[in-house]
């Protein structure tokens, strides 16, 4: 029998390695009649263009040495038509692209193998590999630089025959030419810092926008915008500036130093459900809800300044769970998703994860700054007072600016908008009629699709059909479409919260034990831990993410959250001043590239079902991010029952045991991150 079942072996090996010859041969004919069909197809695509753009160029030559300014509109438009067509084939290359991935994608789930790496290793720079067009396009490249030159020329050359007063100074880029390069960009995936904070936001953008949406929106209105960014920072700064007096607020109410943990929390008990109502009034109208956000804000932060005066831990409470039930942060998220256009949307997103860091490093600073007391009308303004009393006269101020400059989008637009982007999935297969079609159509490839028919079926039912294109409409449902791998992010970003916010709510009462600090270096310290986020994402988006894979990224971060929170016990020797220091900074430090690139995975791995309407995947990551407040909060209130000196072990240990089930959760679902 063992005999027998040694032969049986050999010729199963045999048989496979004939399989294999005759693939080989197969493959090198397909590879010989490929190269010179469809890339040569292609190549005169680009060689079209090419000859075009020199005919143009004579045409450019002879209007410039006659000064004809009134052609000039008319040679602008022929360029901008070059453009639009090299963009089409921009989007075609780009459909191949995507199809091409999710083929490779599939292969990895069915062989349990990182095809993937193996396919683009050998091909991304073999002289006869079609990939090399979907990677390699110096000849795009050059057309774009030809393109933008000449149409700049052509607007210098207008202006210089018109008023200085009728034009800006600064000319701004033609946006065809901002189309073409975003278009490159996404060909690519290149990653530069301004994508990685767009992500970092988990504002959803198209992958395939339509050529129509180079004109401006109409919709969009920069100062609603503005104000929206603006909401964003003062809340930050709101949830912030009480953090380095909130012990000694709630010693002078004859509260325990550790009650901080419930003032912290209680804005982020009430934001659980803030986040949900906003979100639903956001499809109706951002006017309204984001006045009633101010109105609610500007109570609660005068309740939380009365509180001293009337000697109340319960009006201190009540005030912070007013500001927290004036969160808007969903409206602003929702606001840049739908009214701002695509081509701007990533600038957006980007100011939007900017205005969150400024506000969370200024929030400390001005609190440093309010270091005095005296009274007016028995009214008490001190360090613990004035945060209140400051953010209530703010939010007054922004309550006025956005009454008077805020532009509600009309409903129509805003219906039409969600049709729109909800058949987005469905347009894109028609682009331009021959656009759309395969890179492959030999009968080589009818017979592998032959052998591919029922799966390639299947992909097409789950993407094309308007079922999966609707937003979800219940919490429940929104559940059903999280994925292991999209599950096990949003407990990484669980974790992450959890450990900051831990560091952060306790700092205050762990430096005045320890170290004997006052509310101005707590706050210093505070403030100088908030500017390090964007230099942080500046050299992750920049540099890391263009080095490593995001997912080796992730998995580095949390070890080095880890190594932080093991630096933070106080076990045997005294501690000091630099270990604290420098743990929380490490701590910090990696939870922050931790949650940039957790959100930059979750925004591409996460259903698209999930990219617009009330439970979208941008309110699923906030309610695991303030719900990890909550419980670290909490947490922090109930460690101070045991005394002083075991607090800092009491709130560490959660967080490392949190820790090291994400580290081994991302373990187990490593190879499905993409």
């Amino acid at each position: 029998m063992v005999a027998f079942g040694k032969k049986l072996k050999q010729l199963q090996v045999q048989e496979w390695q004939g399989y294999y010859i005759n693939y080989k041969l197969m493959k090198k004919k397909v590879k010989q009649y490929v190269q010179q069909i469809e890339a040569s197809a292609e190549n005169q695509q680009e060689g079209q263009l090419a000859s075009r753009l020199s005919s143009l160029g004579e045409q450019h030559d002879a209007l410039i040495q006659q000064a004809d300014s009134m052609r000039i509109p008319e040679m602008q438009e022929a360029y901008r038509d070059v453009g639009r067509d090299l963009l089409k084939l921009l989007y075609f290359m780009e459909l191949n692209a995507i199809g091409l991935r999710k083929i490779l994608k599939k292969f990895d789930k069915r062989f349990g193998y990182k095809f993937t790496n193996y396919y683009v290793k050998t091909r991304a720079n073999h002289p006869y590999s079609q990939l090399r067009q979907v990677l390699k396009h110096v000849g795009i490249s050059a057309v774009v630089g030809t393109l933008s030159r000449n149409l700049a020329d052509l607007q210098d050359h207008q202006e210089s025959f018109i008023s200085i007063y009728d034009h800006p100074a600064l000319a701004l880029p033609d946006p065809i030419i901002e189309s073409i390069n975003a278009a490159v960009d996404r060909l690519t995936n290149s990653t530069d810092f301004l994508q990685y904070l767009g992500k970092h936001a988990l504002i959803p953008e198209e992958e395939l926008p339509s050529p129509s949406d180079d004109n401006v929106d109409e919709r969009y209105h920069f100062m609603s915008l503005l104000l929206n960014l603006a909401n964003t920072f003062l809340y930050m700064v709101n949830t912030y500036i009480i953090v380095p007096t909130a012990d000694s607020y709630s010693l002078s109410l004859g509260a325990a130093a550790t009650v901080c943990g419930a003032v912290i929390g209680s804005m982020a008990v009430a934001q659980v459900f803030s986040s949900v109502y906003f979100s639903a009034w956001s499809n109706k109208s951002y006017m309204k809800p984001l006045v009633f956000s101010s109105v609610v804000l500007l109570v609660g932060n005068t309740l939380y300044a009365l509180a001293y005066d009337l000697n109340s831990i319960y009006i201190l409470l009540i005030g912070r769970l007013f500001c927290g039930l004036g969160s808007a942060r969903a409206i602003n998220r929702r606001y840049i998703t739908d009214c701002v256009p695509l081509n701007m949307r990533m600038k957006a997103s980007a100011g939007f994860v900017s205005a969150s860091a400024l506000g969370m490093a200024c929030g400390p600073a001005l609190a440093s700054l309010l270091q005095t007391k005296f009274k007016i009308f028995k009214v008490t303004f001190n360090e613990d007072t004035l945060p209140g009393w400051v953010m209530a006269f703010a939010w007054l101020v922004y309550l006025f600016w956005l009454w008077t400059s805020f532009e509600e989008p009309s409903q129509d637009e805003k219906v039409n908008s969600v049709q729109q982007e909800t058949n987005s999935g469905l347009g894109t297969r028609g682009l331009q009629n021959g656009v759309s079609q395969p890179l492959l159509s030999s009968s080589v490839e009818k017979q592998q699709n032959e052998d591919e028919d029922e799966d390639e079926d299947e992909d097409i039912s789950e993407e094309a059909s308007e079922e999966s294109c609707k937003p979800v409409t219940s919490i429940m449902s929104a559940y059903k479409l999280l994925t292991p791998s999209v599950k096990v992010q949003l407990f990484i970003y669980f974790m992450l919260k959890y450990a900051m916010e831990v560091l952060l709510a306790e700092s205050s009462v762990i430096t005045a034990y320890y170290f004997i600090w006052s509310s101005s270096n707590v706050a210093i310290f505070l403030a100088c831990l908030g500017l390090t986020v964007l230099p942080v994402n500046v050299i992750v988006g920049s540099y890391l993410t263009n080095m490593f894979e995001e997912r080796q990224v992730l998995l580095a971060s949390e070890v080095m959250v880890f190594v932080g929170i093991v630096l933070s016990f106080h076990l045997i020797i005294p501690y000091s001043v630099p270990q604290y220091v420098c743990s929380a900074l490490l701590t910090f430090v990696a939870a922050e590239v931790l949650e940039g690139v957790n959100l930059s995975l979750l925004s591409r791995v996460m259903s698209s079902r999930l990219s617009r309407g009330t439970y979208n995947g941008g309110l699923l990551s906030t309610e695991a991010g303030t719900l990890a407040r909550v419980v670290a909060d909490g947490t922090i209130t109930l460690a101070g029952y045991w005394g002083m000196s075991k607090l800092l072990n009491a709130t560490l240990l959660p967080s490392l045991l949190i820790c090291i089930c994400s580290i081994v959760a991302t373990c187990f679902t490593y190879n499905s991150l993409y």
